[in-house]
């Protein structure tokens, strides 16, 4: 049996963020800075979460401004595909090593 559906909309997909207007762009990146700058500053490294291009590069700009801020170079390393770690240089997570051939 075939049913007729009245009234039915199409809902809008919840999963696209809209991008963000430059007011909100830049006090996200006030507190990325504030926040982040505060973690490094303790520790040395923070790692943040950067699902989208958009977030990486935002974490780029952070990186440099607090370089350039503090004086002293900022590294920027992803460590997989939604992981950012941003560190003082000197406090660089270690190389990995693979096994010795034999």
């Amino acid at each position: 049996m075939i049913r007729d559906l009245y009234n039915v909309r199409l809902r809008p997909v919840e999963d696209t963020s809209t991008p963000l207007t430059g007011e909100e762009e830049q006090r996200y990146r006030a507190v990325l800075f504030s926040e982040l700058g505060n973690k490094i500053a303790d520790q040395g490294w923070v790692r943040y979460p950067a699902y989208t291009p958009e977030d990486r590069r935002r974490l780029v700009d952070v990186a440099h401004r607090l370089t350039t801020y503090w004086g002293q170079q900022v590294l920027v390393e992803a460590e997989d595909q939604c992981r950012v770690r941003l560190c003082l240089a000197g406090h660089e997570a270690s190389p990995r090593t693979l096994p010795a051939r034999s």
